[in-house]
């Protein structure tokens, strides 16, 4: 019987801190306005970008805040451009690892579900070499924001597994009340964007490394 091994990417496979911040700070500007806090800006990753710039900015008028959706994309796509998409997201220590050895078990189908579009997700995984490792890729552009269920029903349809096969991983609270919702076992990453504190409530199990992530997956039986 095989299983799915869902992840989020930005805070649980690849640390893009770097260029999310300075894109949002670039797009904020750009409309002559002070840019939220950096703690603000990392507790909206995994959002769909429109869900995430009105959580950072409820009071601004809607045309103003797609001016501000826009611009990051901007900002975002030039710093792609000029770097290429692996540059500002590095893949945490030991994700490759242990994702080319899911990848290698017969009995582990391996997803992404994640607030990206399409584009940069290929983009991303074409550039770490990480692309023909998945088999379903559930992207902002198709669903309802995260934490939304749809990104992992859609993954279970797509591979014929049932909720009881499956694990969520992810580093937000986001991606552990959409896992909840999905009825599938969300393992939260002590590496991310939310603080442990707040993912521990919410999630099945916690790592705090790849190699404790690992492990936890080697216990399948404790996944349901």
């Amino acid at each position: 019987m095989s299983r799915l091994v869902i992840f989020d990417v930005d805070g649980t496979l690849v640390d893009s801190q770097g260029v999310i911040l300075a894109a949002m700070r670039e797009s904020f500007a750009g409309q002559g306005l002070e840019a939220p806090a950096r703690e603000a800006i990392l507790g909206i990753v995994g959002l769909s970008l429109d869900r995430a710039v009105w959580q950072l900015a409820p009071e601004l008028e809607p045309d103003l805040r797609g001016r501000l959706v826009d611009g990051y994309k901007q900002a975002y796509h030039a710093h792609r451009s000029q770097h290429g998409a692996a540059a500002g997201s590095p893949l945490f220590p030991g994700a490759r690892q242990v994702l080319e050895e899911l990848a290698g078990s017969p009995d582990t189908i391996l997803g992404v579900a994640t607030g990206k579009s399409r584009r940069g997700l290929e983009a991303l995984l074409a550039d770490h070499g990480l692309r023909d490792l998945f088999a379903t890729l559930q992207v902002a552009d198709d669903h309802p924001s995260k934490p939304h269920p749809s990104m992992i029903l859609a993954a279970l349809a797509e591979t014929g597994c049932s909720a009881e096969q499956a694990v969520m991983i992810g580093d937000t609270s986001f991606d552990m009340e959409m896992a909840a919702a999905a009825g599938v076992a969300g393992i939260g990453v002590g590496w991310g964007y939310h603080p442990s504190e707040v993912l521990r409530p919410l999630a099945r199990h916690m790592a705090g490394d790849f190699a404790e992530l690992a492990a936890l997956l080697a216990r399948r039986g404790e996944m349901a």
